[in-house]
């Protein structure tokens, strides 16, 4: 029988554009070595053509950000009648939706910080919440806009009011949760959706796990497994598995958490987003994750490829 002919999607148009060229060719060099047919495809606005000539067994979705991580390559995939790897339609439109994601965590009892949908321009010189606060782009990824608005502030930032800014008019103000970053992986789908290992991030100079933390070579250290109390890891992976299935994930995503447990803290553990897109090079927390449970990187792409479909 002839290999499985695979198209990985990289590249794109968003802000994340070189982080996706780089999943991208992880994936596709990773997945020749598995045995597979790879074409590679840097998409553009003529993707339908290009995927209607290569007709694939399967697209694997190495896009990340708007275009690739919205829904929206998934409803050409569906036209075109192309499995597809990760999360369908629905899913991805509200998971990329940082507001409506969080109120449909919120519905099935997984605990969110209190936040507030905004205009940017609308902002203007008082607190939208009470500092410390984050301000956050609605539809963004990769930490892209991101601003911490620290208790001392008198006023909100002024870049995202100005016209500098590039990330839509659209932003959460959401109250900073202090301590620890906390992510976990998550297969699978419905009942069947399970979590992997739960790793904790840790910024090297750097305020949080910005851009620059999750992409530049020493910019934070993963701590795999997280070095917390066996129930709260339990808890963090119960949780994810709630988030992947209450927003209908598929394939792989990863849940992001912030846990106040230092000395003062309040305890809390809070759910911050689920990413249905995570970055795929071999040193991704992803993948990472999962090589830890027994799924090295060629072996993790091959059962993403295997559980492709339509109509997810």
């Amino acid at each position: 029988m002839s290999a499985k002919h695979v198209a990985v999607l990289m590249g794109g148009f968003s802000s994340e554009r070189p982080v996706s060229l780089s999943s991208g060719e992880a994936c596709a060099a990773a997945l020749e070595g598995e045995g597979y047919r790879v074409t590679r495809v840097d998409v553009g606005r003529d993707v339908s053509a290009v995927l209607s000539a290569l007709r694939p067994d399967v697209a694997f979705n190495a896009l990340h950000g708007p275009f690739g991580e919205d829904g929206t390559i998934q409803g050409v995939l569906e036209y075109l009648e192309i499995p597809y790897t990760h999360s369908g339609i629905l899913a991805s439109s509200l998971a990329m939706d940082k507001i409506q994601a969080k109120r449909v965590a919120a519905a099935v009892g997984i605990p969110v910080a209190p936040s507030r949908l905004l205009n940017r321009h609308e902002i203007g010189h008082q607190h939208p919440l009470p500092p410390p606060y984050v301000i956050k782009p609605v539809r963004e990824g990769s930490s892209f806009g991101i601003v911490i608005v620290k208790e001392d502030q008198s006023h909100p930032p002024q870049i995202v009011s100005s016209p500098e800014w590039r990330y839509g008019d659209l932003v959460m103000a959401e109250r900073y949760v202090a301590g620890r970053e906390l992510t976990c992986g998550v297969i699978g789908a419905g009942e069947e959706a399970r979590a992997l290992g739960v790793t904790e991030i840790v910024p090297l100079g750097h305020a949080f796990y910005d851009y620059e933390s999750k992409y530049v070579k020493g910019g934070s250290q993963h701590i795999l497994p997280a070095q917390i109390l066996p129930e709260i890891y339990q808890t963090v992976q119960e949780l994810a598995v709630a988030a992947h299935r209450a927003i209908g994930c598929r394939g792989a995503s990863r849940s992001d958490f912030r846990l106040d447990d230092g000395e003062g803290g309040t305890g809390e553990l809070i759910w911050l987003e689920v990413n249905t897109q995570p970055g795929m090079t071999p040193t991704s927390l992803l993948p990472e994750i999962a090589a830890h449970a027994g799924m090295p990187f060629g072996k993790f792409l091959s059962w993403l490829v295997e559980d492709a479909s339509c109509l997810r």
